[in-house]
């Protein structure tokens, strides 16, 4: 039969094991969490980088669209290539410009869509 001092030696040696195995699972799950959070800042950073760069690209494209339709109304005077077409409308050099339109010398243009004498705006 095993003696006192020899149960007692197991018993603390047993506990020592379970002392260093309870150690080792304590520090893998710190590790663990550790892994996560940095994951999961990793992430959130890499997320927030997409969304600023998709934010500035709609930016972009909506401040081109703007461009866009104020080039095509002639009202774009941030621009230094951009042409005002509405300071053309009373030149005569130009017969298909705003003031012309009602000019009778021109069967071209949209106002004499009703004129007889031209052929090309019959149906």
């Amino acid at each position: 039969m095993a003696s006192r001092q020899d149960i007692g030696h197991k018993a603390g040696e047993i506990t020592g094991q379970a002392q260093v195995k309870k150690d080792e699972f304590l520090d893998q799950a710190s590790d663990a969490a550790h892994s996560a959070q940095n994951s999961s800042s990793n992430l959130t950073g890499q997320a927030t980088n997409f969304l600023q760069q998709t934010g500035e690209q709609v930016k972009h494209m909506a401040q081109g669209a703007a461009v866009a339709v104020k080039n095509t109304l002639g009202l774009n005077t941030d621009s230094p290539n951009s042409t005002n077409y509405r300071s053309n409308t009373n030149s005569p050099s130009n017969p298909n410009t705003a003031s012309n339109i009602n000019s009778p010398s021109n069967p071209n243009i949209a106002s004499n869509t009703n004129n007889p004498s031209n052929p090309s705006t019959r149906i």
